[in-house]
């Protein structure tokens, strides 16, 4: 018990509730567990108590991150409001975007692009958000990062490029969207 106390007998009172202190690193917890589970009124509480957008677990996952990967479009709106950097990277390398094109979150995806998203942001190993969308099926995330400019001719860390990928998987209509190569 934490300072109430029974008027009568002045001890304890052993009905009154617990109060309970947070220390700072269970509030962070609590922003990312709210982000990640797309709340975004308390997203927007503790934003504005002064917590950063940019907070990050012990994986590099920032609140960004949490909210995309997860699909929830308003908790990322909060967060892109709130002023969260949008190519923060998490320890891999991988950015809000590359998670979204895995995914197949066009909604959200879009958002980040509006917003200023790199739409080439390669991870640590020179994946493009662009070679998740092809190594995921995700055709119409790949057609929308194409429109915005990702270049398909990148490779990755094994010299593969988006193309390459998409003729290994075997997918013909990812194959078609990328063309034959020959242009670039």
């Amino acid at each position: 018990m934490t300072g109430q106390h029974d008027a009568g007998t002045g001890k304890p009172d052993a009905t009154a509730p617990e109060e309970q202190a947070f220390d700072l690193a269970e509030v962070e917890a609590l922003f990312l567990n709210a982000s990640r589970d797309g709340q975004a009124d308390l997203v927007q509480e503790f934003v504005a108590a002064g917590l950063s957008p940019d907070l990050s677990n012990e994986k590099g996952h920032s609140a960004l991150i949490l909210a995309t990967y997860n699909g929830h479009a308003e908790a990322t709106k909060v967060l892109l409001d709130a002023g969260a950097t949008i190519d923060l990277r998490d320890a891999k390398g991988a950015t809000a975007l590359a998670g979204v094109a895995f995914k197949g979150e066009i909604e959200i995806a879009r958002m980040l692009l509006e917003a200023g998203a790199q739409v080439d942001a390669a991870n640590e190993v020179g994946r493009t958000p662009l070679m998740f969308a092809v190594m995921f099926g995700r055709l119409d995330m790949a057609r929308l990062l194409i429109e915005a400019g990702a270049n398909p001719t990148l490779r990755d860390g094994e010299g593969r490029d988006a193309r390459d990928i998409a003729v290994a998987l075997g997918s013909e209509p990812m194959q078609e969207l990328l063309g034959d190569g020959t242009a670039r």
